[in-house]
């Protein structure tokens, strides 16, 4: 299994790379990893990542990243699952530890831990409730955990990925948990952009909030269809003509996959 998942991931990268010059220049050396940030998103920046936070629903409406290789040598330590805290740079009110209590719902990160182990302060931070949504205990430890070990594999193989994930809202049919009414996502997304001597390409996966296994390959889609999907503008930092071709329909160049 761990094998045919490697497969499709460098199949992934290496076999449909959009065709983009090398003259392509990363524009203004902004984060390419940060969407489009509307004047009503509260933007929280941590050593790690930066997140957009959702003050109706009470948790991130996206967690943008970048990972290199060589903070995946990094070997700080776990959290311990206590280790769950309100973050101090949200004035507005926010989800409790106490709101996934007995709720059924796991405390999910959107961030990992897993790609914070090379500064303390960021595998701390990655525990900060700005980072969480509440997600299936499953879909947490099986499925969406491989799209976390995706993007590891492709920060070793390019020298960095840049990630963005967050929240799916459809019918919001699990609605709400705790006193704080934190909202349960109906689904995840996630974004995946590298580079390789000036060549880009991007994909993006779609994962319902339930404990089935859903599969990478069954789960992926091009990043056009996350935004149809959530709203919002990713890897705007990117050219437009460059953007407009990572982004665009990639169905038929990946071969039907």
């Amino acid at each position: 299994m761990k094998k045919s998942i490697l497969h499709f991931a460098y199949a992934v990268m290496l076999m449909f790379y959009t065709c983009i010059t090398a003259s392509c220049q990363e524009k203004n050396t902004v984060a390419l990893e940060l969407p489009a940030i509307a004047d009503s998103d509260i933007i929280v920046t941590h050593v790690g990542y930066t997140a957009a936070y959702d003050t109706v629903r009470h948790i991130p409406r996206w967690v943008a990243y970048e990972l290199t290789h060589e903070e995946l040598r990094g070997n700080v330590p776990r959290q311990g699952n206590d280790c769950w805290m309100q973050d101090s740079n949200i004035t507005y009110s926010q989800a409790d530890s106490k709101d996934y209590r007995h709720s059924g719902w796991s405390r999910g990160h959107m961030a990992p831990a897993a790609d914070m182990k090379w500064s303390e302060q960021a595998m701390r931070e990655s525990f900060l409730l700005t980072n969480i949504c509440p997600q299936d205990s499953t879909l947490n430890g099986n499925s969406w955990e491989r799209t976390e070990r995706l993007g590891r594999r492709l920060a070793r193989r390019y020298g960095k990925v840049w990630i963005v994930c967050g929240p799916v809202f459809y019918d919001n049919r699990f609605g709400t948990i705790g006193n704080n009414k934190v909202a349960v996502p109906d689904a995840f997304f996630k974004a995946f952009l590298v580079n390789r001597e000036g060549q880009y390409a991007a994909i993006g996966f779609i994962m319902y909030n339930t404990p089935e296994m859903q599969e990478l390959k069954a789960s992926s889609m091009s990043v056009d269809e996350v935004e149809t999907a959530t709203g919002l503008d990713l890897f705007p930092a990117l050219p437009d003509d460059i953007e407009e071709d990572v982004e665009s329909n990639i169905e038929s160049r990946w071969g039907g996959i």
